[in-house]
């Protein structure tokens, strides 16, 4: 297939175009090089026969141009983090929701009908929760008086009491929780709109957190196990917020490419109208603070420093129920915490 991966020079995209062109596919990339991503404007180094256009998806000309003789979209265009503050969400719903909606519009008007839509967890907001007596429970706002007193895990909404957390499925209903989930979800109803309209197919899939070689750092944008490496790279020790108790699911770059992989391979075959979506995780639930130890070890650095700080805009726990993609595309992670953490600690450092 000849397929148009967005956002193709960034941390994921890149893996994805990797992917894809020792699959034998015929790949083109549209990258805006954003600071944010590639500080010094330089994209990584891409496969021989790969086409790199620098354009943003944004702009409808160079969209529809880039999707010329295309046969499938892989969507990995996109802002990423929490940002710093809501001063940040003008930006962030310009390049993801404004920029999804120009490139769905201009693969409606040049027949391309296939969607791979890189998602996030984020949309969840707070992951499964269970409590003794009330069953299933969605805990509320995170309040900053609970947080000051260090009490981070959320009570039952319904009586008070401690909580169990559990995996998340894809039919967890959605809870964004800050500006760059809200977007995300965005992304998602606006390619279920037009594949109903178009009889387009997409199949989103809902990343949780991801990492290794070549992941931005140095940026507010970067991803905790970023920010632990590039502190341990300073010799300084990892600063861990709250108390290290948040429960993640880190997921190796090499295995997000695979799953695009699977799902590229498959959208094809749905039903015109089609709208999917996968949890993207390895199964493996880890703690942050497990998190820096581990990168800690690995890098022969200072021990994590547990701060208690937080941001607001984060939740406690978010791990991913992956069932449905290893069941419906032959997907699995084969990168294991321990070992990923260990090679990602060796790695050259990213842009």
């Amino acid at each position: 297939m000849r397929i148009l991966v967005t956002g193709g020079a960034g941390f994921i995209g890149s893996a994805v175009v990797r992917a894809l062109a020792a699959a034998g596919h015929e790949v083109r990339v549209l990258d805006a090089l954003l600071p944010a991503v590639h500080p010094r404007g330089v994209p990584p180094v891409l496969p021989d026969g790969v086409e790199l256009r620098h354009g943003d998806v944004r702009d409808a000309g160079t969209v529809e141009r880039a999707l010329a003789g295309v046969d499938a979209v892989c969507h990995q265009a996109a802002m990423v983090g929490l940002g710093l503050d809501l001063d940040d969400a003008p930006a962030y719903t310009g390049c993801n929701d404004l920029g999804t909606a120009v490139l769905l519009a201009a693969m409606a008007r040049s027949g391309v009908r296939d969607l791979v839509l890189a998602g996030s967890m984020v949309v969840y907001g707070e992951g499964r929760y269970r409590c003794t007596v009330h069953g299933d429970v969605s805990p509320g706002p995170r309040r900053p008086d609970a947080l000051d007193a260090g009490r981070f895990e959320p009570p039952c909404p319904r009586c008070g009491a401690e909580l169990s957390p559990g995996l998340v499925a894809e039919d967890a209903p959605a809870d964004p929780r800050n500006v760059y989930a809200a977007t995300k979800l965005a992304q998602e109803h606006l390619a279920g709109a037009w594949a109903r309209a178009c009889g387009g197919r997409v199949l989103t899939l809902r990343y949780h957190n991801v990492y290794g070689p070549g992941m931005p750092r140095d940026t507010p944008y970067a991803g905790v196990a970023s920010l632990f490496r590039s502190a341990l790279a300073r010799g300084e020790a990892p600063r861990v917020f709250e108390d290290g108790g948040q429960r993640r699911d880190f997921v190796h770059v090499r295995d997000v490419a695979d799953a695009n992989l699977a799902a590229l391979a498959s959208v094809g075959g749905r039903l015109p109208g089609s709208v999917r979506a996968y949890n993207v995780g390895s199964g493996e639930v880890r703690t942050v603070g497990e998190t820096a130890e581990a990168l800690a070890a690995a890098h022969d650095g200072p021990a994590p420093v547990v701060t208690g700080q937080y941001r607001l805009g984060d939740v406690r726990h978010i791990t991913a129920d992956s069932t449905r993609l290893r069941e419906e595309l032959g997907w699995r992670a084969r990168m294991s915490f321990a070992d990923g953490m260990r090679e990602f600690a060796a790695a050259p450092r990213g842009a």
